[in-house]
């Protein structure tokens, strides 16, 4: 290329340039600006309806818990007898208790 062909453009073609980039600049900030604004409250709605959806649960969730720790002596107490019958046959301790991570030092 010859030096005429990269010359720098006139002064008035310069600030043209420059008012269409802040023009452009502008209408991103503008945008972004949208945008987060309505990703912040769709996610402010989604924390209200979850939230109201979460105390809705919470008396089934309670039933459940109480539920699971009436049972809980009696799931330990299998766990022992599981236990007790992996310290004298090998075999099922090998294949049964260690693919549980069951051993005598984690029971209760």
């Amino acid at each position: 290329m010859s030096e005429t062909e990269m010359s720098s453009p006139a002064p008035g073609e310069l600030s043209d340039q420059i008012a269409v980039l802040r023009q452009q600049v502008f209408t991103l900030l503008l945008a972004l600006i949208v945008v987060s604004a309505t990703l912040a409250a769709y996610l402010f709605y989604q924390s209200r309806v979850l939230g109201r959806d979460l105390n809705n649960f919470k008396p089934q969730a309670a039933q459940v818990i109480q539920a699971f720790n009436q049972s809980r002596p009696k799931v330990e107490n299998f766990v022992n007898q599981l236990i007790a019958y992996g310290q004298t046959h090998p075999e099922f301790q090998q294949r049964v208790l260690n693919k549980y991570n069951l051993s005598p030092a984690l029971k209760k």
